[in-house]
């Protein structure tokens, strides 16, 4: 959600802190701000408006010892700039920038005004910066530790105060910050991303971490106040694959970069010749992968959609039942978790809120978890027993392609590993599936030479106020996810169902306004799903079909498809995806959306 950084070191403060938040407007933001610690005074400076006009409105000359800065997603009061971050005090001493919810703010504010605090802001941080003016007493340490024990909720923090102007300090609990030690100067976030380009030596924070940073080194102690230990590790991370190269947007490079992101996933994991299954990274026993005896799927927005095609292929493939759960419900709901259930949590980022808390009630109860990730280092990472990364590399764009596809594919690759070790999959069967997999990036490829007639196709759509997007069983997860796609870009209302449901009560919002976009590859559903097309046509709809490329048929019901190479049913839905994650980019572009920066939206969902 929110983009904190903070920097103290031999450097210019303010051009670090500017270049850092940067690298983080792909979080998406309504404003954002900068603390600068002066040798003479606190000076902050905020707006709503784009980083780009923030470096206008900064003077370039300004000296600074640290400072802290912060792009805003609002939960607390609506984007202005007295909302915007960083906060600070009543006396303009201190300032914080905050990633999180303060879920006991209300009642904390009401008793710092009975103390005589005034408040300017609606948000829930400014509570932290006049918490902490209540405490100081000279130590800016001691005032911060009195002040983290009366939060409730989750909290990354970066302080700066004018008394201590050569000093920053972080704290962490629920929400991601990590430290860039670089040499002569330090860096504090909540990605990693944001100082990529300056080190890639990092010290990730714990929960009940406070940091005290100077350009000389690093003091952390957790809540008690008693020094703590964290191991600098060294971040996996090439920042030339972080730039647009030559791209328009970053969300249409990632979408060309799925042949290899496809295949790195498999590398080392996977020998077609023997066909065989390697995933050493689970460190488990046949005896312990005999024990489960049934799987839970954790995840939120389009890792739930991923999910759910992990459902059919681990079915179809094992004899354990499997539940596809959203992060946000799971903790919530009234079910017994026994321990032998393996959950499998799914996050891009590897820091969604609501499936790391999901992972927590989970490893406290004894449960194996395997945690399916991009990002090295990330939360959930340290969180889970278990940990398969999906080595896409850096995905800018707030809407996911790349790491959905790689997603699918680990999903798959576990389905085939856990038949291996249970026994339920033909050695025969199994080879065949691995064959399959390997040849994915090369149809995928196939599939963008087909770019400029989807682009055409887009054009046509571009005006529609809204879409249905229907498949079934394998192809049903496929068309949530390409409704969800043309949400968050174009900003078309659109719905995915699983075609059978049409006649439970959509068709009845079928029109000629309302194109719909059938996913109908061959399939065991495919007959089923061609009568569900002839319902949709029979009221006079457009219908843009993906289909497979040797399906003579489908042309005679309607002129518009869009061909995917033949494919078995497992690898199918990765290539109608990449046919609707270029139908929603498009769309995007002739509707003139800021694509890579979609309202609203954030790339990592941090708060629950």
């Amino acid at each position: 959600m929110c983009g904190i950084v903070g920097y103290v070191g031999n450097g210019n403060t303010r051009d670090m802190l500017i270049d850092s938040l940067s690298m983080l407007e792909y979080r998406g933001y309504d404003s954002a701000g900068l603390a600068l610690a002066c040798p003479d005074a606190m000076k902050v400076i905020k707006t709503t408006e784009m980083i780009s006009k923030l470096k206008e409105i900064v003077p370039s000359s300004i000296y600074a010892c640290s400072g802290i800065g912060h792009t805003r997603w609002a939960t607390h009061g609506k984007p202005s700039d007295v909302n915007a971050h960083p906060h600070q005090d009543c006396t303009h001493r201190i300032a914080v920038a905050h990633n999180g919810i303060i879920e006991n703010y209300q009642e904390l504010k009401e008793k710092l005004i009975r103390n005589g605090h005034r408040f300017v802001s609606e948000t829930d941080t400014e509570v932290i910066a006049h918490l902490i003016e209540e405490h100081y007493e000279g130590d800016t340490m001691a005032a911060i530790l009195e002040t983290v024990r009366k939060l409730t909720g989750s909290f990354a923090l970066l302080i700066v105060n004018e008394d201590e102007p050569e000093k920053l300090f972080a704290v962490k609990k629920d929400s991601p910050l990590v430290i860039g030690i670089g040499e002569g100067q330090y860096f504090v976030a909540s990605d990693s991303t944001a100082f990529a380009k300056h080190t890639k030596q990092v010290l990730y924070l714990k929960d009940g971490d406070i940091g005290i940073i100077t350009k000389s080194g690093v003091y952390i102690s957790d809540f008690n106040g008693i020094r703590v230990v964290r191991t600098p590790q060294v971040m996996e991370w090439n920042t030339e694959e972080a730039g647009v190269c030559g791209y328009a947007h970053y969300m249409l490079k990632e979408i060309h970069e799925q042949p290899k992101s496809l295949n790195d996933a498999m590398i080392s994991r996977v020998d077609a010749l023997k066909g065989t299954i390697d995933l050493p990274e689970l460190g488990l026993t046949k005896e312990q992968v005999n024990q489960f005896k049934r799987i839970i799927i954790v995840a939120c927005g389009t890792s739930y959609h991923a999910g759910l095609l992990g459902k059919y292929a681990i079915e179809r493939l094992t004899d354990l039942p499997v539940s596809v759960e959203i992060g946000s419900e799971f903790r919530y709901a009234a079910r017994r978790l026994t321990q032998d259930a393996l959950i499998i949590a799914i996050s891009q980022s590897g820091e969604t809120a609501d499936t790391i808390a999901a992972v927590k009630d989970a490893v406290q109860k004894g449960i194996h978890v395997i945690a399916i990730t991009n990002v090295f280092g990330s939360t959930i990472t340290r969180e889970a027993p278990s940990t398969i990364y999906m080595h896409a590399g850096p995905e800018i764009g707030v809407a996911a392609t790349k790491t959905f596809t790689s997603q699918v594919m680990i999903l798959y690759l576990l389905a085939l590993y856990l038949s291996k070790q249970r026994d339920t999959v033909a050695p025969q069967e199994l080879k065949q599936m691995i064959v399959s997999l390997k040849s994915v990036p090369q149809k995928v490829q196939q599939v963008m030479e087909q770019e400029s007639y989807i682009k055409e196709l887009s054009k046509l759509f571009s005006n529609s106020g809204s879409f249905f997007f229907i498949g079934r069983n394998m192809n049903y997860p496929v068309a949530l996810e390409g409704s969800l796609k043309i949400k968050e870009i174009a900003y078309v209302f659109s719905e995915g169902f699983a075609a059978g449901e049409l006649k439970h009560g959509p068709i009845a919002l079928i029109t000629t306004q309302v194109p719909v976009v059938a996913i109908a590859t061959r399939s065991p559903t495919y007959d089923k799903t061609i009568s569900n097309i002839k319902e949709i046509m029979a009221r006079d709809a457009v219908v843009l079909a993906v289909a497979s490329e040797s399906d003579d048929s489908i042309g005679r019901l309607t002129k518009l498809v869009v061909r995917v190479p033949d494919a078995c049913e497992f690898t199918s839905p990765i290539l109608s995806s990449v046919v609707l994650q270029l139908l929603s980019y498009y769309t995007a572009l002739y509707r003139g959306c800021p694509i890579d920066k979609p309202r609203n939206l954030a790339k990592s969902v941090t708060v629950e």
